[in-house]
């Protein structure tokens, strides 16, 4: 499955570049310009338990913009919720077991194209909905199959944005302008990461299984459920391959290790993928082509935390994990260690310790300098140099920040009303 690589592109254009006339290669260049410059690069933290986003600068101080109420159709989510039993049952398992106690109002989200609107996987509603970003209202709305909505992934041209539907074991792709269904897959159970390849010709699903159970023992692990990497067709959206870590980590002797693939990221030609499971402070390192893990970090452990699995929300131990764009260096959110670190990608020497608490997610800054954690136990995001790998800033955000996502909103965008 080879990607599409910046040679080829420029090929590409070249060659489109001598089918048109000069004048209207001037006229789209200068449309193309105005319509960047009208746009304003951000990030997007989803405040999860607030139902919330909040809109960042993509870099430098990192301070507000303005938020965006994700649930403006709250009452009547409800009321739906409410008037049905099955759905209610869900709602309050949701609330009860992965939600730690509370609703699970916003996952994952990104803006469209143009910058108009942000789409949104709401869990406890179990749906994606995209909202105006001018006046705050809903555009459309998908419910997912089944009862819960969970992680995201958009196309490399923005057209595209893949949801996974936790309970029915399925992703959906929608057209990320309309919300129609493109087309849909099965994954294993509990499907949760999506990843685009670059070149948009495939989608990797991680199923990461049942992680909200008590029988963590690793002897009991067969109780988790089918986890697997699902790889399909993204045009198709037929099963291409299924990768099932189960069987590779046995190779190397790590028998008792999860297989549950949990955030992951590749490099930039895709020839490796570096991934975390349940339950382990630290990563792999799987080659595609040879089919096998090629190297294993251990990242310390904090004193402070327990090694009870059963302590451990929702299986992970480290959860959040990024690459610079140089593909030099990882950043890795250590989420029940508490803290975050930049590891050399080629001695895998991790740097200092920078202490963030409950750190959920980890992405790169929108100038590729710094990695951006959210610090879902003090409801703030931190960012940490890649170069020395020491904590820059931190900005408080809303409630519980789980995902961060670089994004695109006008340039003079400012909060709608409802936000």
């Amino acid at each position: 499955m080879p990607a599409i690589r910046p040679r080829h592109l420029f090929s590409a254009a070249a060659a489109l570049a001598l089918t048109v006339t000069a004048p209207a290669t001037t006229a789209t260049a200068t449309a193309a310009d105005s319509s960047a410059a009208a746009l304003r690069e951000v990030l997007f933290v989803g405040n999860n338990w607030d139902g919330t986003a909040e809109v960042i600068k993509s870099s430098g101080d990192f301070a507000k913009i303005g938020r965006v109420d994700v649930i403006p159709d709250k009452d009547e989510r409800m009321a739906e919720i409410n008037a049905d039993p099955i759905k209610w049952i869900y709602f309050i398992a949701i609330r009860n077991s992965v939600g730690e106690g509370h609703d699970q109002f916003v996952d994952d989200m990104y803006s469209t194209p143009d910058g108009t609107s942000m789409v949104v996987s709401r869990p406890s509603f179990a749906d994606v909905v995209s909202i105006d970003l001018t006046t705050g209202a809903i555009n459309w709305r998908f419910p997912v199959s089944g009862y819960r909505a969970d992680h995201m992934a958009v196309s490399p041209d923005g057209k595209r944005v893949a949801v996974s539907a936790s309970t029915s074991n399925t992703v959906h792709v929608l057209d990320i302008v309309t919300g129609k269904e493109l087309g849909k897959f099965a994954t294993g159970d509990k499907p949760h990461e999506n990843i685009f390849t670059q070149d948009g010709k495939y989608i990797y699903n991680m199923a990461i299984g049942d992680v909200n159970t008590q029988t963590d023992a690793p002897w009991l692990d067969w109780t988790k459920g089918d986890r697997r990497i699902t790889v399909v067709d993204a045009t198709t959206y037929r099963q291409v391959k299924v990768i099932d870590m189960r069987r590779r980590l046995d190779a190397i002797g790590l028998t008792d290790y999860s297989d549950a693939v949990r955030p992951a990221v590749f490099s930039s030609d895709e020839s490796k993928l570096y991934f975390q499971v349940s339950f382990f402070n630290g990563f792999f390192e799987y080659d595609l082509a040879t089919d096998k893990i090629t190297r294993t970090k251990t990242l310390p452990k904090n004193p402070a935390t327990s090694d009870d699995r059963t302590t451990f929300v929702n299986d992970s131990r480290h959860h959040g994990i990024s690459m610079s764009p140089d593909g030099s260096k990882l950043c890795v959110a250590g989420t029940m260690d508490d803290y975050a670190t930049v590891v050399n990608r080629t001695t895998l020497q991790e740097g200092p310790l920078v202490t963030a608490s409950k750190p959920y997610w980890a992405t790169v800054s929108g100038d590729g300098k710094s990695c951006v954690v959210s610090e879902s136990g003090t409801d703030q995001v931190t960012a940490i140099d890649f170069a020395t790998g020491r904590k820059t800033v931190s900005v408080p955000v809303g409630d519980h920040p789980q995902r961060v996502r670089l994004a695109h909103v006008p340039a003079n965008w400012t909060s709608p009303s409802a936000g």
